[in-house]
């Protein structure tokens, strides 16, 4: 059974997907609690699947080549090829759709080559898969980081995106792959990324003062993005639903600036291809997919949709594996593209 979220979960959880790493004394004084009440709402949400705090390579960091795969499986293999990928540190998300294609993977890989390795190589060799096709990104315009409850009146919101607002560190590096120091931090973030620096130097078997040294300049890099995620079942918004457009060239810039009114959308991406633009909405409903439809035809004309596949079940969600009902499990599997030894030492399963 699933956990129904109240206003005062709501309202956590959507100030921390403004601010996924702020002091509980600092959430508390804006939500009108303590840090107490608020670590231990927290701690709660967590140990039921229900919300969790992670840190992902930014779909927009230099060097990371994106991409949607849809995979098409022979008769009887989704299972045990849904459980091979989702072992494979390059996809970041695994959802079987109810048409279509059987799954469509989000893949992050530190560069064209390592994609097309990925692409051409070793997906081929999964027994099971039988025909895939591939979106590569050229332009994030929305990501799930970006999507909000809707739970905060503006005045909070506000405070909240104040504290998200200020600077983490000085002198840090700015774009590229982090340096090779940096991937056990990234590691461990992945998996809590609300880990302090002295969590994350016990974790790491660091220094204390090193780490707490390191990690504002990591926090302000850029490559590294944090999300508060929510258990997409219990957020009011239980179905999701991608689509597959066409939209002429000069219009993907205003396409996707439309597309961010609607409170619905997690997803909006310009691709290569025919298909060239792909966008993802979580609505309360079936019928509103229709409503979504009707208002693309309506004020986007030259916006072509080629198809629409609901996602019937998301197995891994930025490298954090989810139950049937689509809570957390606990188990992560980093998303290793900001790891600077990763083309030196093969190691793509964990």
């Amino acid at each position: 059974m699933i956990d129904v979220l109240d206003e005062e979960d709501l309202a956590l959880l959507h100030g921390l997907q403004i601010a996924p790493r702020v002091s509980w004394s600092a959430a508390a004084a804006i939500l009108g609690s303590s840090p107490a009440t608020l670590a231990a709402r927290w701690s709660r949400l967590r140990d039921q699947g229900l919300a969790w705090v992670t840190a992902h390579p930014s779909g927009r960091s230099a060097g990371v080549v994106v991409a949607l795969v849809e995979v098409d499986c022979w008769p009887g293999s989704r299972a045990d090829v849904v459980r091979t990928l989702c072992a494979d540190t390059r996809v970041a998300t695994v959802e079987e759709s109810a048409r279509d294609r059987d799954l469509l993977l989000t893949v992050m890989a530190p560069g064209l080559p390592e994609m097309t390795r990925f692409v051409l190589d070793d997906l081929a060799r999964v027994p099971g898969v039988e025909h895939t096709r591939t979106h590569l990104t050229t332009a994030i315009h929305s990501q799930g980081s970006s999507w909000r409850l809707d739970a905060l009146d503006r005045q909070r919101r506000l405070e909240f995106e104040r504290i998200a607002a200020k600077p983490t560190g000085v002198g840090s590096r700015t774009g590229g792959l982090p340096p090779a120091t940096a991937w056990p931090l990234i590691r461990e973030l992945s998996r809590d990324g609300r880990a302090t620096a002295a969590d994350l130097a016990r974790r790491c078997g660091r220094n204390p003062a090193t780490v707490r040294r390191q990690l504002p300049r990591l926090l302000s890099a850029g490559p590294l993005a944090f999300r508060c995620e929510v258990a997409q079942v219990a957020s009011q918004w239980p179905i999701s639903c991608t689509f597959v457009a066409r939209v002429p060239p000069t219009e993907h810039a205003r396409t996707a600036t439309s597309l961010a009114t609607l409170a619905e959308l997690r997803l909006c991406i310009s691709t290569t291809g025919s298909s060239n633009f792909m966008f993802t909405v979580w609505v309360r409903s079936l019928g509103r997919l229709m409503d979504i439809e009707r208002l693309l035809a309506e004020r986007l004309p030259d916006v072509t949709i080629l198809e629409s596949a609901v996602t019937l079940r998301t197995t891994k969600r930025m490298g954090w594996m989810l139950d049937e009902s689509g809570r957390c499990t606990g188990e992560v599997v980093p998303i290793a593209a900001l790891n600077p030894n990763w083309a030196e030492s093969g190691d793509f399963r964990g």
